[in-house]
């Protein structure tokens, strides 16, 4: 199976400002370590008694059953250097390799051994749960497939394949591969938990809740069914049932990889509640070894905790998330900066493009680009601009920060920015406006190019925007990067109106004029996604369209407290969006009539 080589990546989100970031527990399942595989394992091994290998296997599978996978590994190789071609030799060390985390060589192992047991199906659904545990959701999909196509009956082959196509962003296919499930099983609760993600996944949270809780009635401690009931509650509104079933979930967790998931999911929950020191300590998960979705940081220096004296140290702070969080979270900087006082030096890594916008705002910093590379299936941050790491003291993600800079709504300043674009490029913009049609000039951001985590759900279909387009006197400029021509287009043909596009910038990899224009703006108008966090940053006036449940509001309803210039718009319940663009529609015609 290939792999993704080493590459550039951008770090797996955590938190995104666009959403309420919490990953559904609805993997695919089943344990190639499992009692009963391992049965199944042993009575295949104990058949082939002319196998010379069979008892060096047998121990193998014994030290994996004692949860000892250091010794199943010398074992499993020790049967291999009897027979180097026995399939049943390369998939008891597949499974001592994945229970003692070795992925990589683990799916090695898992590929000879269906090269060499092709008809041995499980082979496949183990390698697959595998890959999809790593991100290879393709590739994982077709195993799931195979392995259903040999057993068309199992559930566990239904769950796995659907969870699949889920991840694709293939929901009506999910949804054709769990019904027929459900009718032949209908007390398999795991199948009422991944429909509800699937549900989930289109932004139907109303539904969703209906199958996680037909999970719950199945099976009460289903601790992931509970987990994601709590995902669904907070969508609709109810931080404090959210919180319930989340902390509800956790007391039966067994698995840590999963409480470290909940922990990350509790934060945001807690954030969203308002307590928010309490969910930027629980946010940490992010970080622990054991969280599946980590990023690691390939660096060799003291990690810095809250409290630490800063005065006169050298501290590097590495970006982290996307695009929006590395700009919302250097809200903490300038504080950052006053601890470390006139004897200390700051060492800031940002994304390539933001390179520019930090070293202007914070020009006492060395400011370079961090990079992030897939190795091994995990990915990897490493900060190669720094050339001695012995002249940094301390270092810290950017998120960490917030534990000690913002453990309160109190604790954020008023400040009305804290990046800057460049006045002269500004300018620029400002002239060029002069082309577009008169009126106070409105850019316009309606959603994410990324769609990978299903986040189109969190932004409103483009035909709701015609409220707003219908106001006159107003100047539209397309500020959305990504392909937005058919929405243009639209805007124009149904609309009637022409949502002016800037020429010569790359909306997407030019960020620094990004914050220029942004700043030759009146207003502007849209959902968080990096430009609006751009633009919120430098201080421009903007109308947030926000969603219940998202926690970078902090528990507040109409006020935003990382950009004091943000007017927040919100919808009474999640998908009302006729509602919420005819409030925006009002206020940003009430701009025009104030010019």
């Amino acid at each position: 199976m290939p792999r993704p080589a080493p590459s550039s990546a951008t770090s797996v989100a955590a938190l995104q400002t666009a959403a309420p970031m919490r990953p559904q527990a609805a993997d695919a399942l089943g344990n190639s370590g499992s009692n009963e595989a391992l049965a199944r394992l042993g009575q295949a091994i104990s058949e082939l008694k002319a196998m010379q290998a069979a008892p060096m296997l047998q121990r193998a599978i014994d030290a994996i059953r004692a949860e000892d996978a250091k010794t199943a590994c010398e074992w499993a190789l020790k049967a291999l250097e009897q027979d180097e071609r026995s399939g049943f030799g390369w998939y008891v060390l597949a499974i001592a390799l994945e229970r003692a985390g070795d992925f990589p060589s683990s799916i090695s192992a898992y590929e000879a051994a269906l090269k060499l047991l092709p008809d041995h199906s499980e082979v496949a659904n183990d390698l697959g749960r595998l890959a999809f545990r790593l991100g290879m959701i393709p590739q994982a999909g077709s195993l799931f497939r195979h392995f259903l196509d040999r057993y068309p009956e199992h559930p566990e082959g239904s769950n796995n394949l659907a969870c699949a196509m889920r991840d694709q962003g293939r929901h009506d296919e999910a949804i054709e591969i769990l019904r027929p499930a459900i009718i032949k099983t209908p007390d398999m609760a795991m199948l009422w938990n991944t429909m509800g993600t699937v549900v989930s996944d289109q932004g139907d949270f109303t539904n969703a809740l209906v199958f996680f809780e037909e999970a719950l009635r199945l099976d009460p401690a289903f601790n992931k069914a509970r987990y994601n009931r709590g995902n669904a509650r907070l969508m609709l509104g109810d931080a404090a049932g959210a919180l319930e079933d989340c902390d509800g979930a956790l007391e039966t967790v067994l698995i840590e990889e999963d409480r470290q998931m909940m922990r990350l999911s509790r934060s945001t929950i807690l954030i969203a509640l308002g307590r928010i020191g309490e969910g930027w300590d629980d946010y940490e998960a992010r970080l622990n070894p054991l969280f599946a979705s980590r990023t690691d940081f390939a660096i060799n220096r003291p990690l810095w905790a809250p409290d630490a004296d800063l005065a006169g140290k050298s501290l590097l702070v590495v970006g982290e998330q996307g695009l929006g969080d590395e700009i919302l979270f250097a809200n903490t900087l300038p504080d950052v900066i006053e601890a470390l006082g006139p004897k200390g030096h700051l060492t800031l890594a940002v994304e390539q493009r933001l390179v520019p916008m930090f070293q202007r705002a914070f020009p006492q910093a060395q400011v370079g680009a961090h990079a992030t590379y897939d190795i091994g299936g995990r990915l990897t941050r490493v900060v190669p601009f720094i050339d001695d790491g012995a002249s940094i003291d301390l270092w810290t993600p950017m998120g960490s920060l917030l534990r000690q800079f913002r453990r309160s709504v109190e604790a954020f300043p008023p400040r009305p920015s804290f990046m800057a674009a460049d006045p002269a490029r500004v300018a620029h913009w400002r002239k060029v406006l002069t082309e577009a049609p008169s009126g106070p000039k409105v850019g316009l951001l309606w959603k994410s190019a990324v769609s990978k985590d299903s986040r189109h759900r969190y932004f409103s279909p483009f035909e709701t925007w015609a409220p707003v387009l219908a106001q006159k006197g107003v100047s539209f400029v397309n500020l959305q990067y990504g392909d937005c021509a058919e929405e243009l287009a639209t805007a124009k043909r149904d609309f009637g109106v022409e949502i002016w596009s800037p020429p010569g910038i790359d909306l997407k990899q030019d960020l620094d004029d990004v914050a220029a224009l942004c700043c030759a703006m009146d207003l502007v108008v849209g959902f968080s996604n990096a430009t609006l966090n751009i633009a919120a940053s430098c201080g421009v006036p903007n109308y947030l369209i926000s969603i219940p449940g998202a926690w970078p509001r902090l528990g507040e309803t109409l006020r935003y407290p990382w950009y004091p210039r943000t007017r927040v718009f919100l919808p009474p319940a999640f998908g009302q969006w006729d509602v919420v663009m005819a409030e925006v529609a009002a206020a940003v015609g009430a701009v025009a009539a104030n010019r």
